[in-house]
């Protein structure tokens, strides 16, 4: 009895810590989801390194996990965008975003909020780059999208017609209105549809290695190339989004993994899944996606290394900035933020609310 209360109690920890920050997240993403249309990525997303640049910092902050960067990256092919452009677009996108660095903020400390979509961004481009010297894929053809994609895509594109439309019949301060509306009602449906899923697995991960798993049990194995190749090869099959890895890279460094392995995790699992890879391969070719897969795997673990280095050089303790970072903000906002978020991802109890 007494170790299920412990385990409820670290839930709700770690839940409040979390719910604050993904929400400001889900908001922000909500609205750049809305005032940021997807055709003006494609426009500025042709060849040269400036295209893979501008990829990686039009990426980085939008809304999408790694199921829904699918059809937009795809979309951003057909429409003369780079194979290098593209590719930069598909590892910044997935591995960062406002939601994520909130909630890195909240359950890993400003350090690691901060080195987090640097690391992202720079491996973006790094993978760009690098896809830059694979040869022109020839045959393109048409990549098989998931439903779960094809459905976000068709109802993006009715949403895009349905306010270009209304815009047309509106005073422009209605369409702002619309816009925001369906910004905040984006967050609070789809997006934590997307989202619910893996942060409650992540969150549950990280109860159980904070109530079972004492810090010293993986600590002679938690750092080094051993250890980073392992959580390569743990994230790239996975599915898994930016905002749901971060309870499990915080479940890690509880248990002793090192702050840049942890970082493997984070930054190769959003970025790499079957059905990325499948379109990857079918879209630009076998050549790119080595060198895709070469990116993402290199740029992870040398940033890895990186920030292992810098914490010891610096003497930083990036658990003990976890362990304080629930302070911050008081208890009763934490706890709203958590029913809210609770609240929208039931859906019976969310159609009462929006329509």
């Amino acid at each position: 009895m007494e170790t299920i209360s412990l385990l409820i109690n670290n839930f709700i920890l770690l839940a409040n810590e979390a719910s604050p920050w993904l929400l400001l997240g889900l908001i922000i993403a909500g609205l750049m989801k809305s005032f940021v249309p997807t055709k003006i990525l494609a426009k500025h997303l042709g060849e040269g390194k400036t295209a893979v640049v501008k990829a990686a910092l039009i990426g980085a902050p939008l809304p999408l996990c790694s199921c829904g960067v699918i059809p937009v990256a795809t979309q951003l092919k057909r429409s003369g965008a780079s194979s290098s452009a593209t590719s930069a677009f598909l590892v910044a996108t997935p591995e960062t975003g406002v939601d994520s660095v909130s909630v890195s903020y909240g359950l890993l400390g400003p350090i690691m909020a901060i080195y987090r979509p640097i690391a992202a961004i720079s491996s973006a481009i790094i993978t760009g780059l690098l896809v830059t010297t694979a040869k022109p894929h020839q045959g393109e053809q048409q990549a098989p999208e998931s439903s779960c994609c094809a459905s976000k895509k068709a109802q993006q594109e009715q949403e895009k017609a349905s306010s270009s439309c209304c815009s047309k019949s509106q005073p422009a301060s209605d369409s702002v209105i619309n816009k925001l509306g369906s910004g905040v009602k984006y967050a609070f449906t789809q997006l934590v549809d997307d989202l619910i899923l893996w942060l409650l697995v992540g969150l549950i991960f990280a109860t159980i290695v904070r109530t079972f798993l004492p810090t010293e049990f993986l600590t002679s194995y938690g750092s080094g190339l051993p250890a980073m190749l392992i959580m390569i090869a743990i994230s790239i099959p996975m599915y898994i989004c930016a905002t749901a890895s971060t309870p499990i890279a915080a479940g890690f460094i509880l248990a002793g993994i090192s702050p840049g392995t942890a970082l493997v995790f984070m930054m190769a699992g959003p970025a790499t899944n079957i059905s990325t890879l499948g379109v990857i391969k079918n879209e630009m070719g076998t050549q790119v996606l080595t060198r895709y897969l070469f990116g993402i795997a290199s740029t992870a673990i040398g940033f890895g290394y990186l920030l292992d280095y810098l914490l010891n050089l610096y003497q930083i303790d990036i658990a003990k900035q976890m362990t304080h970072s629930h302070e911050i903000l008081p208890l009763w906002f934490a706890m709203s933020c958590t029913i809210l978020i609770a609240l929208s991802s039931i859906k019976p109890l969310r159609r009462l609310v929006v329509k």
